[in-house]
């Protein structure tokens, strides 16, 4: 299923996208179907997913409102956001050849507050002059995870989403932590839907583009991730205890050449699209305040 949270009236929904016989996708409210206030609700329920699967499989498609009419919150607002550095071969952590992986996943934090829907603008502050993108892959945790064994990390999953994980340069090079310039507020662009397990049990042999104002950026394959999936949440959650609805994003591959031989930081009005097989694409706008 892809499933989507839907902001009516303020309030946000758990829905299920169906693909109508026109080939227009269109929403479900599934928030009375299945009792679940939220999508992290739903998701860490196995009975009303059951009931979701259900309604999805009888759903009159010519009903339902068109998804590019509705307003889409982000999928989750995840508690914890934990970010990957350095996950692809080819895109190497200074002090180590592209022949040496890390000998431990690098990992860090971006807050709540930078968590966006998929179609929201993202806002650059005055004080962002150097902001950047990163397009990448987030895993959404569907149950409470605590040190779980590598073999039985998958079964925690929920399914995947699209991130951006945008930054600011300036404020990340100001420290030897990288807080503050990956937490401004917004500069978490999630969506447009999570794909469940059930549809892509795994990650294996996926094309991610990322594209700028058109031009493509990044094109690798999710086989070149050094870290794994149910290894990230096995190791993540000796220490952590993961929540329904929180978010493991995968780390970006390294970009083109060409993209890398100049940096030039986001201009107003400048699109980023983060775009991987089976799970869709996610296409943000930046501007000015």
């Amino acid at each position: 299923m892809r499933l989507v949270s839907v902001d009516i009236d303020g309030q946000e929904r758990p829905g299920a996208v169906v693909a109508g016989p026109d080939g227009v996708d269109r929403v479900l409210d599934l928030s009375a179907i299945t009792g679940s206030a939220t999508l992290a609700q739903l998701l860490a329920d196995d009975a009303a997913l059951t009931a979701a699967r259900a309604a999805v499989g009888r759903a009159d498609s010519t009903v339902l409102p068109r998804l590019a009419d509705v307003r889409l919150a982000p999928p989750v607002r995840p508690r914890t956001i934990l970010c990957l550095g350095y996950n692809y071969e080819g895109h190497v952590e200074a002090g180590l050849s592209p022949e040496t992986p890390p000998p431990y996943p690098n990992v860090f934090i971006k807050t709540a507050n930078t968590i966006g829907g998929p179609r929201d603008l993202v806002v650059m502050p005055p004080a962002a002059t150097d902001v950047d993108y990163e397009g990448e892959i987030a895993v959404v945790i569907g149950r409470v995870t605590r040190d779980v064994d590598e073999a039985d990390a998958m079964a925690h999953v929920a399914g995947y989403t699209l991130f951006n994980d945008v930054s600011d340069r300036g404020w990340q090079n100001r420290a030897s932590q990288w807080a503050l310039g990956k937490s401004v507020d917004g500069f978490g662009p999630l969506g447009p839907w999570i794909v469940t397990t059930d549809e892509v049990p795994d990650l294996a042999g996926r094309l991610m583009e990322v594209e700028r104002d058109g031009v493509v950026t990044v094109r690798a394959s999710t086989d070149a991730m050094v870290y794994g999936v149910a290894f990230l949440v096995h190791y993540l959650s000796q220490i952590i205890t993961l929540q329904p609805g929180d978010i493991i994003s995968t780390g970006t591959p390294a970009r083109s050449a060409q993209a890398q031989a100049v940096h030039v930081p986001l201009a107003h009005g400048e699109t980023v699209t983060v775009r991987v097989t089976g799970l869709g694409e996610l296409t943000t706008t930046f501007v000015r305040s």
